[in-house]
């Protein structure tokens, strides 16, 4: 049964406020890019989980599954589209106020298209009258947040992946430490 007092306080902390306060804390935005562009993550849905995992809930997998199709396609058709803008403008910006313009525009339409991608995050989560379909109360006993948080996104695939890069592969470990370091400290604001 899922317990409505963590429903209640997960209601009450939007999960763009947890996302700005928790991408504040140091080492969370360096851990978050690195998982992104050594490992593919999805720092959208990785702030789900740490919005989630913060209020003692966890995604039920099989609902997980179903959303993560359409947030990833979001995520390839506006946000990643906007950020290869923005990087491969980066050169050019400094040798021109017009492009560094550019750029500073391309950036505010890349945070806008994440904010709408955790909106729509919480609203999957939050969908009522029946959260308990795609939600579950996270077992209160885990004490290892790096492996949960691992499991959330296949952690064996990913490490797969960069086993042949050892620096690639250190650097992921590292971040995915810093990172449950930092939710397993962190406070929700009241």
């Amino acid at each position: 049964m899922l317990d409505s007092n963590r429903l209640r306080h997960l209601e009450q902390m939007p999960l763009w406020d947890f996302a700005l306060a928790f991408y504040s804390e140091p080492e969370v935005e360096r851990a978050c890019l690195t998982l992104q562009d050594a490992g593919g993550v999805d720092v959208c849905e990785l702030l789900l989980h740490g919005w989630l995992f913060v209020h003692g809930l966890e995604a039920l997998p099989d609902a997980l599954a179903e959303q993560r199709q359409s947030r990833q396609a979001w995520q390839r058709q506006v946000t990643q589209v906007l950020r290869h803008l923005r990087r491969r403008l980066k050169p050019e910006a400094s040798n021109s106020e017009a492009i560094a313009a550019l750029r500073k525009t391309i950036q505010q339409a890349e945070l806008q298209a994440e904010r709408e991608n955790l909106q729509r995050w919480q609203a999957w989560a939050l969908d009522l009258p029946e959260p308990q379909q795609r939600l579950r109360n996270r077992a209160e006993t885990s004490h290892d947040v790096e492996k949960w948080l691992q499991d959330r996104f296949f952690f064996a695939e990913l490490e797969a992946g960069c086993a042949a890069a050892p620096d690639t592969h250190e650097s992921v470990s590292r971040a995915w430490l810093s990172l449950a370091t930092r939710l397993d400290r962190f406070e929700v604001p009241r």
